[in-house]
């Protein structure tokens, strides 16, 4: 097991910053993931702790040894690829074993560890097929098996389920964490999923335009967002405008205080997660720790074990609820008057920026 540790990280693709002073601490044996939209810089970041990109600025270090001087043959990283990258002309086992004869390891111990690592991956049964011969999960196995067999301190993974169909990503995925915990080896994943990362990860980096939004557990990522963009890419949230008297603000739709802030200096929005929106027929009176906000019912849809509700309030806002399905409620009629319930300590406050912060 190794520890990561980068800082003041800066890539520049000539005027254009790739990278902006990334300062990252991952403990080891842990799984680091980097999470984004396309074009934020996650896979930037993975190919340059890799070396395959140079960094303009900053420092890379791998149990405290700096390593962004080595070429990346000698970073003693293992990178698993978005495209699987295996050798289609060789076997499996050839595939496994190709690294272990670039480092000139002895053949005896070549057969061990490609033995051993197949098993850790299930593949045993598989070593002497070729690649056109498996699935797509039994290829991406393969490139997982190449990269752990070198024994490598620091495992970096690059979107390497994005090219299966949703039932075998969920499969595979709980299976990549298997094995990573059994080997306990130190992970860095780049994945644009959200839910692939709230799921195997002990660590959450969001970025955004070459910066790191916040860096939590997974819980805390998705109950206390740092910023509005955060809020937005992390799960669905509802963002309600607010209206400011002196040092309180009140819903604009509905009209309820929902915030003393004397010190806000800015404009505020209240988000509120869906599964936090209970919708009820007809005109409903809050208790005294909830809000209720008018609105009229615009789509409902009937997904099994939830029902997602879509309502619009009267200042013509779109407010989207899930929850457990409520006969009442699926059988009304668009245009229904509804009222949309939530309770006080769900709603957060953030600046109304792209990546406001939040206030409360």
């Amino acid at each position: 097991m190794a520890s990561v540790e980068i800082t003041g990280l800066r890539k520049l693709y000539g005027d254009v910053v790739a990278l902006s002073d990334i300062n990252i601490s991952i403990p080891s044996g842990s799984f680091f993931t980097l999470l984004g939209p396309s074009g934020c810089g996650k896979t930037t970041l993975l190919r340059t702790i890799a070396g395959f990109h140079d960094q303009n600025a900053g420092r890379i270090a791998v149990d405290g040894q700096s390593i962004e001087g080595l070429p990346a043959h000698r970073r003693d990283v293992g990178m698993v690829f978005q495209d699987y990258a295996i050798f289609p002309h060789i076997s499996v086992r050839e595939n496994v074993a190709f690294g272990l004869k670039q480092r000139k390891v002895p053949a005896s111990e070549i057969t061990k560890r490609v033995k051993d690592v197949l098993d850790v991956v299930q593949l045993g049964a598989f070593a002497e097929r070729m690649p056109h011969e498996l699935s797509g999960g039994q290829q991406q196995r393969v490139g997982l098996a190449r990269a752990i067999v070198i024994r490598p301190k620091v495992l970096l993974m690059d979107e390497p389920l994005s090219n299966l169909d949703a039932r075998l990503r969920v499969d595979l995925r709980a299976e990549l964490r298997r094995i990573q915990r059994d080997l306990g080896i130190t992970t860095v994943y780049v994945t644009h999923d959200q839910e692939e990362a709230l799921a195997m990860s002990d660590t959450v980096c969001v970025m955004y335009q070459g910066v790191i939004q916040q860096a939590a557990s997974p819980l805390d990522i998705y109950l206390h967002p740092t910023n509005k963009f955060v809020a937005t890419f992390v799960g669905a949230n509802n963002f309600l405008s607010l209206d400011r008297s002196g040092g309180q603000f009140a819903l604009r739709s509905g009209g309820a205080t929902v915030l003393d802030a004397d010190g806000a200096t800015q404009d505020l929005v209240c988000g509120v997660r869906p599964e936090c929106v209970s919708v009820k027929a007809g005109e409903v009176a809050p208790t005294a720790d909830e809000i209720a906000i008018p609105a009229r019912l615009s789509d409902v849809s009937f997904v099994g074990r939830e029902m997602e509700v879509v309502a619009v309030t009267d200042h013509g806002e779109t407010v989207k609820s899930l929850a457990r399905p409520d006969p009442a409620i699926i059988t009304l009629a668009p245009g229904s008057a509804v009222t949309l319930v939530v309770k006080r300590s769900d709603l957060a406050f953030f600046d109304d920026g792209d990546a406001g912060g939040r206030f409360a």
